[in-house]
């Protein structure tokens, strides 16, 4: 058996192309070579390629032929027009900003994404709305108009090693560089959607297992355990032998740390009770567990400072700049305390709870 995985040195790559070899496929990646890593087996072809656009698609595949193509990485309408009548099946890669809301919430009305978000929920269609993700959606319908069978996952935010933008490197570099405190919008209490590389690459090899199941289908994924922003700067820090003090800013003001809070934008939470049902999916790897992995990973691999990585997250790391900060607001949190603590209410219970038998209020004339 022939499988082609497009992509393959990102996040989940290194775990499908290895899913895959132990199915006894023969295995081939596709990607540009701009970087190789070392977990993928010797035994693997490379070709090398440019997976966005039809003429680099079609000089570097030629008309070969597969059992199976995983495309994860370049234009997923392209890949499916290329390999139509030339895969016999077909799983695509995709993402969770299909959903309306996902990348603009007032395009929602209340604002925000529905929690969970279904496989069903309403996607973006115009590319007035919002292009990037009306192209995925298009991307979508191609894929299952070239190969009527295919299976499409909805990935989440990818965490693990070879990430492109790795957030959790804006958490393990302060730690690194000792700092102790944190800014983070509202408290970090935000939940978005996480995913394992590992955990992801779990989900579409159980479709690649179970094809009649998978055949036709749109699968959210993403880890069975969601932690917020806080939790996971918690877990970050433990795994480092660290402490670290969140400082909640509101949303407007905690600008320096919103390339790990996503730009704090309101929860992004995908219904996982397809992929769980259907293909019987559970994590393969805690998120506790897979996050200290992922810290470890970056404390031994710390991008260069400054360079190429740090320049794509957009998080300057200037320190100076957020102590400033954080002094100013809670110079100003000081300032106002005492109005704040005039309109405070009464945090007793809420409910009567009378002290003495036969007595209609109970001591708080409740």
């Amino acid at each position: 058996m022939r499988a082609l995985v497009v992509g393959g040195t990102g996040p989940t790559g290194p775990f499908i192309v290895r899913g895959l070899l132990e199915r006894g496929y023969t295995v081939a990646i596709f990607h540009r070579g701009t970087h190789e890593v070392p977990e993928i087996p010797e035994a693997v072809e490379h070709v090398h390629g440019d997976p966005h656009f039809r003429e680099t698609i079609d000089q570097a595949l030629g008309r070969r032929e597969f059992d199976l193509v995983i495309a994860s990485y370049g234009r997923l309408r392209l890949l499916a027009e290329a390999m139509a009548g030339r895969a016999d099946r077909f799983i695509a890669v995709g993402g969770f900003s299909v959903y309306r809301g996902a990348l603009d919430p007032t395009r929602m009305h209340p604002a925000g994404m529905p929690i969970p978000v279904r496989e069903d929920a309403p996607r973006v269609e115009q590319s007035s709305e919002q292009r990037f993700a009306a192209l995925m959606s298009e991307a979508e319908e191609v894929v299952l108009q070239r190969h009527p069978g295919a299976t499409i996952f909805r990935y989440p935010y990818v965490y693990g090693p070879h990430q492109l933008l790795p957030r959790e490197w804006c958490v393990v570099r302060r730690l690194l560089d000792g700092r102790r405190r944190m800014i983070l919008p509202d408290g970090g209490l935000s939940l978005t959607t996480h995913g394992y590389a590992e955990n992801l690459a779990h989900a579409v090899l159980l479709a690649v297992d179970r094809p009649a199941i998978a055949a036709g289908r749109r699968y959210n994924c993403g880890d069975e355990r969601q932690l917020s922003l806080a939790q996971i700067v918690e877990v970050i820090a433990d795994a480092l032998g660290r402490r670290i003090e969140i400082v909640s800013l509101p949303r407007s003001l905690a600008t320096p740390t919103w390339p790990f809070a996503l730009g704090g934008l309101p929860h992004r939470l995908l219904d996982l009770e397809r992929v769980r049902v259907e293909l019987g999916y559970r994590d393969v790897v805690p998120v506790e567990e897979a996050l200290a992995r992922t810290a470890r990973w970056y404390a031994a691999n710390p991008p260069e400072p400054g360079g190429e990585i740090e320049r794509r997250l957009g998080d300057r790391f200037d320190y100076a700049l957020e102590d400033e900060l954080i002094d100013r607001f809670e110079s100003f949190a000081a300032s106002v305390g005492p109005i704040v603590e005039a309109a405070s209410r009464d945090d007793h219970h809420p409910y009567a709870h009378p002290t003495e038998p036969g007595r209609l209020r109970d001591h708080r004339d409740r």
